[in-house]
């Protein structure tokens, strides 16, 4: 059974081909540094100009579940991800991006926001865009952030987060155990189910008590979810439409990049 309690579960809200299942005005505030998570299924229309939107103070990470995506970069580069494939955008003080499946194509996977450290929040902007390949695995984990079990992600954070995507057979049991200092720890379930302890957890997001207890778990069923866990974020959560500060001051500083900025998208 799990040492740790699960203290809340949102089944989350379903906004067209997202169900939104934490904010920063929500479930964000309960689990920083992670602030936002979608679980998005979306057929795609290749109109990628169209998606363009900004961001800053944050880092967004997208984890490519099924299908193909298209992105068009802050620097005017396009490119394509493949299923597996991995997108890590670090906004710093401000850029604009945008992406969606490939046309006709069906594609599904999660984003998530993390609030930068404030030694980021207003820093350069950088993006990496890894192919399945470059993604390390500790058995039937995916490690897309930090490290586990000897596995360790590509994309470098100052902060200290963990950030996994696994995939386990019906009955497949398995063990995580957060790094010292990781009292922050949630997971959102895709497919499947997973048994923790008495309680089953199934298309929601779930997230438990501080701790730094090991969780356990048995798939009900073929599961596919993400987990994750870290320092907790010690700011306050400062909120523009498409940005998370640490102050009003860096938020004030992030927007106003923002409209510097756009003019000179090479887009």
């Amino acid at each position: 059974m799990n040492a740790r309690r699960i203290i809340h579960r949102h089944a989350g809200h379903q906004r067209g081909w997202i169900k939104r299942l934490a904010s920063p005005n929500d479930i964000g505030q309960m689990i920083k540094p992670f602030v936002f998570l979608d679980d998005f299924d979306i057929v795609g229309n290749g109109e990628l100009r169209s998606s363009l939107h900004p961001h800053s103070g944050i880092a967004t990470v997208t984890v490519l579940r099924e299908g193909t995506m298209d992105y068009l970069d802050p620097s005017g580069a396009q490119g394509r991800l493949d299923a597996g494939g991995v997108e890590w955008m670090q906004a710093g003080a401000g850029m604009w991006h945008g992406g969606g499946a490939a046309k006709g194509v069906r594609a599904r996977g999660f984003q998530l926001w993390i609030a930068l450290p404030a030694e980021d929040e207003l820093g350069a902007t950088h993006s990496q865009y890894l192919p399945p390949s470059a993604i390390e695995t500790a058995g039937p984990a995916r490690v897309i952030l930090g490290s586990h079990e000897g596995a360790r992600s590509a994309i470098s954070t100052r902060a200290s987060i963990n950030y996994l995507h696994v995939v386990l057979k019906d009955g497949e049991q398995w063990r995580y155990q957060p790094p010292a200092g990781h009292t922050v720890a949630w997971l959102a379930v895709a497919q499947g189910s997973l048994a923790a302890g008495r309680t089953q957890i199934a298309n929601e997001i779930a997230v438990f008590e501080p701790g730094e207890q090991a969780l356990e778990f048995t798939a009900v069923g073929d599961t596919d979810f993400v987990i994750g866990s870290a320092v907790p974020h010690p700011h306050e959560l400062v909120l523009g439409y498409y940005s998370v500060h640490t102050s009003a001051a860096a938020l004030e500083k992030g927007e106003a990049q923002i409209q510097a900025v756009r003019p000179r998208q090479n887009i």
